[in-house]
């Protein structure tokens, strides 16, 4: 058997620019569909991780598609803010078990700081690494990724900037303190800053309105005559506040049928309920992945094609080499298997380069996503599913030598050594 490997090998090469094109076929087939196995995969496990018991998101009246994106992905900007009061509104609902409050509108380096209660992290079942939770306003915790991508540690201090992007014109003056460090959790707090929502408070209402910030605390320094109007501020200011998104797990299945109706009912809220959303969105993504999947199959059938015409054109050709063997005592099935093994053989090589390839692409593509915190892709990810390329590769490669083998197999040697030179 070795030496019929060695032939086969010997046979394939004999004719290298046929041979590369069509493990390059095979291959590029092959590194097309594991990658769209990988990057689906991911997409999908991603996706159920993020979602975490979120049964609903409840943002500014607008699309609940970007509502969907920037409460729970934080991929999208938000649609607008909410007031305050319906934080307490929707705790007040009996089918509603866990509100988490969200305040967006700054970033560090393009990572989103997010003002929020510690029951964000508890959401996602989270533990810190190093350091404790914020205790006081202007205290933060760094995700995994945020902290390994900007090198900040424990007690180091860092400015926002104001908005969701890199270019925002940094908050002068207001330097937040890194207190903690969360473990990795492959989740979209890797990649998140968090604080409380008095952060983003004080922050917002000193850019946009320190009038009201002066009075309250000159207020409170005049005496006991002021009190009254100085509470009297701090109602108003409470009233004035508002949120970004509110993240609502149900307490019933029953809510899923009233409260975003209700929602949508109150003036200027909106809910998106992210099972629909997301299933739009795998769906959406899902066209382009069966566009990819498809490709990949013309050019498996292009390669499998390409391996039969060069198969049977090397039977013609060598002939002459295959009555030397019959001649010389090797059975009929013994020719058919040589030929049969240069198509195995460019499979099982193709079978290596694509799956290294599709990997390599995933985690290119993972690195490039990184760098814009976006979703998380790695090429270490493994998916059952690519233990059948190997499969579909031999059943192609046997497909394409079928007949080329049987002609072989069935070689007259007596036609061929009377026919004429």
């Amino acid at each position: 058997m070795h030496e019929l490997i060695r032939l086969a090998w010997r046979y394939l090469w004999a004719q290298p620019l046929t041979a590369a094109l069509n493990l390059l076929l095979l291959s590029l087939g092959l590194a097309a569909i594991s990658f769209v196995l990988l990057v689906s995969e991911q997409i999908e496990a991603g996706v159920r991780r993020d979602l975490a018991g979120i049964d609903l998101v409840v943002g500014a009246k607008g699309s609940p598609m970007q509502i969907m994106l920037s409460g729970v992905f934080h991929l999208d900007v938000p649609t607008g803010n909410i007031p305050l009061s319906t934080l307490k509104a929707l705790r007040s609902q009996p089918l509603v078990a866990r509100a988490v409050p969200l305040s967006l509108g700054d970033s560090l380096r393009g990572y989103r700081i997010v003002g929020t209660e510690t029951s964000y992290i508890d959401l996602y079942k989270a533990s810190l690494d190093q350091g404790q939770l914020w205790q006081a306003p202007l205290q933060a915790v760094l995700g995994a990724e945020v902290a390994e991508r900007t090198g900040l540690k424990l007690g180091d201090p860092f400015a926002g900037s104001h908005g969701l992007g890199e270019q925002g014109d940094a908050h002068e003056g207001a330097n937040y303190t890194v207190t903690g460090i969360l473990k990795p959790t492959g989740t979209v707090l890797d990649r998140l800053v968090l604080t409380d929502l008095a952060s983003v408070w004080q922050l917002h209402e000193a850019h946009h309105g320190p009038g009201n910030q002066a009075e309250l605390a000159h207020g409170q320094e005049s005496g006991h005559e002021h009190e009254a109007e100085s509470g009297a501020e701090a109602q108003a200011l409470e009233a004035q506040r508002e949120l970004t998104l509110l993240l609502i797990s149900y307490r019933s299945p029953l809510a899923a049928i009233s409260l975003p109706r209700w929602v949508n009912a109150q003036p200027g809220l909106q809910a998106a309920a992210p099972a629909l959303e997301t299933a739009r969105l795998l769906r959406m993504v899902g066209a382009g992945t069966e566009v990819l999947q498809g490709f990949a199959v013309v050019l498996l059938l292009a390669a499998a094609l390409s391996v039969w015409v060069a198969l049977l054109n090397a039977v013609r050709a060598r002939q002459a080499d295959l009555a030397m063997m019959r001649m010389l005592g090797a059975p009929p099935w013994r020719v058919a298997v040589l030929i049969g093994m240069e198509s195995l053989i460019l499979a099982a090589m193709a079978c290596v380069i694509g799956l290294a390839l599709g990997h390599g692409l995933c985690e290119a593509l993972g690195q490039l996503l990184a760098d814009r915190q976006s979703l998380r892709l790695t090429g270490a990810w493994t998916s059952p599913w690519e233990l059948s390329l190997p499969l579909l590769a031999g059943a192609l490669a046997a497909l394409a030598a079928a007949w080329p083998a049987w002609r072989a197999y069935r070689l007259d040697v007596s036609e061929l050594l009377q026919a004429p030179r």
